[in-house]
């Protein structure tokens, strides 16, 4: 069964990370899989939330957001309607601790450093993009920390990417656009880390329960995936400098 995109199952999306797309932003990041399009930037402030004053302790947080027009209709701004949904905060908490996730918090001092991901263009996997995108954005703001002799030592540990897999048709695929996610039999989000450490997994048997041998093949996919996006990872910071 050929997909949608006429991709193989192992075959990502189109993928670049941008960086420096933002000018007043400490780091930033344009993340496009295919035509899924996130814009992270990492901005950097001298204090930290009222559960870490005095510890000598930093934080990392994140914010999450569709634009209006990201999808095929338009949506109301969640501030037009007086709150976030339950969506927007399930994600910005998940990208919040992927981040987390590879961060000394220690290094990074008394500093609070908070990633704003915005889904300019929705194809499916924004989630993905946005952790994929927010850790360039956020290792850009720690170098520049670095440079300017704010903090002593670099505080992100390790790499963090992720990305969506699935079963579709019966077969285990990589990198679902929304054509494929939305009629996928099996729906998976992996969040790992360049030392191939497992951070985060979420999977849903959408049409049917899966089994362990899907699993471990979405998991192949994800590995395999994401060291193709650890690599663009650094080469975009590289880029930067």
């Amino acid at each position: 069964m050929q997909r949608p995109s006429a991709r193989t199952a192992d075959q990502l999306r189109d993928i670049t990370l941008e960086a420096g797309v933002s000018l007043h932003a400490e780091g930033s990041c344009l993340a496009r899989f295919g035509n899924t399009h996130v814009l992270c930037t990492a901005s950097v402030e001298d204090r930290v939330p009222s559960f870490l004053r005095n510890t000598g302790k930093g934080w990392v947080t994140a914010e999450y957001g569709m634009l209006p027009r990201s999808t095929h209709s338009r949506t109301d701004r969640e501030a037009a309607r007086g709150k976030q949904g339950g969506r927007t905060l399930e994600i910005q908490r998940l990208i919040g601790r992927a981040l987390r996730s590879v961060t000394d918090l220690t290094a990074l001092g008394e500093h609070q450093i908070k990633l704003d991901c915005d889904v300019i263009q929705a194809d499916g996997g924004t989630r993905t993009a946005a952790i994929t995108g927010a850790w360039v954005a956020l290792r850009i703001a720690c170098e520049k920390l670095l440079l300017s002799g704010a903090i002593s030592r670099q505080p992100m540990s390790d790499q963090v990417a992720a990305l969506s897999c699935g079963v579709w048709q019966g077969m285990a695929v990589a990198d679902l656009d929304y054509a494929e996610d939305s009629t996928a039999e099996v729906d998976a989000n992996f969040v790992l880390s360049a030392d191939r450490g497992l951070v985060e997994i979420q999977a849903t048997g959408e049409d049917r329960p899966f089994t362990r041998t899907e699993l471990n093949q979405m998991l192949d996919l994800a590995d395999a995936g994401c060291g193709q996006l650890f690599e663009m990872q650094m080469k975009a910071v590289r880029g930067s400098f």
